[in-house]
């Protein structure tokens, strides 16, 4: 059964708050938007959640705040306000946050930044959250370029400010990895390897050899597509830092009004990236 798509969402959501207590700002589209891939029991959960959020803070009827908390409890886990951070992590997960969230809205292929946040969630010291203007069922090799340049960006950042990356930056390389082997043994986006696919289902972060797999290819062929994966993943990775080199005092400050303030919401985030005298955020090249 196909997951349904924004419209589908909306009417489900529809059905899940009848005979609760919705407050006047309540819009059940923008709440469609903001969960893509949710099925029917995801949003009924999303809506049961919401509900005892509004309890637990005594509130009469269920508003926006407890439905777009609920969404960042089902996607990143409960908020961890007792983790506390020392003043060098939290420095560093701040750039590593405001890094890829400049790097994401840099780039031509990802989808726009929603929300930025310090605040630690489930296993996550922060994140960013970032919304599809359009749901897609394609992807082309200019997108997984893109998202792997946008995952990259944290640690991209890292480097350019401490001059090392940390294990924060390491969290993204796993699907780093699995993307460009995806495009190179999966979906023929490798000009050197060609339009074959030498790899089925899904891949692991592994380079080389998948663990259990049983190869179909030659010792030179595995070479290549590791030299392929590196190859990527090095553009990528300076298609990040180049854009963070041109806004470093955009990272600056969107790091550094992270500290102050957790969290950044997009209306708040556009505003720091206006403020300074960078160059105006264009997409870099892939090549």
């Amino acid at each position: 059964v196909d997951r349904p798509d924004r419209h589908g969402r909306e009417q489900i959501l529809k059905v899940h708050v009848r005979g609760k207590p919705i407050a006047p700002d309540v819009d059940l589209d923008v709440i469609a938007a903001q969960t893509p891939g949710m099925v029917g029991a995801d949003l009924e959960n999303l809506i049961n959640e919401a509900a005892i959020l509004a309890a637990r803070r005594n509130k009469r009827s269920i508003s926006m705040d407890e439905l777009i908390e609920s969404i960042e409890r089902v996607m990143a886990g409960p908020a961890r306000h007792s983790r506390v951070l020392d003043v060098n992590d939290r420095k560093v997960v701040a750039y590593n946050e405001a890094g890829r969230a400049i790097v994401i809205e840099s780039l031509t292929h990802t989808d726009r930044v929603s929300k930025l946040t310090i605040v630690s969630r489930g296993q996550s010291l922060g994140y960013v959250m970032s919304l599809p203007e359009e749901e897609k069922r394609l992807r082309s090799k200019a997108e997984y370029e893109d998202m792997i340049a946008a995952l990259l960006g944290g640690r991209a950042a890292e480097e350019l400010i401490f001059d090392e990356p940390t294990t924060k930056a390491s969290e993204d390389l796993e699907r780093v990895s699995r993307l460009a082997k995806a495009m190179v043994t999966r979906f023929g986006m490798s000009d050197l390897i060609g339009p074959v696919q030498l790899q089925q289902g899904d891949s692991n972060p592994f380079m080389g050899m998948e663990i259990g797999e049983q190869r179909s290819y030659s010792e030179d062929v595995a070479r290549k597509i590791d030299q392929e994966v590196r190859r990527i993943v090095s553009v990528a990775y300076e298609r990040a830092r180049t854009i963070l080199v041109s806004h470093k005092e955009r990272l600056v400050a969107v790091a550094e009004t992270l500290l102050e303030k957790e969290v950044l919401d997009r209306t708040e985030f556009l505003k720091l990236l206006e403020q300074k005298s960078d160059p105006d955020i264009a997409a870099a090249p892939a090549d």
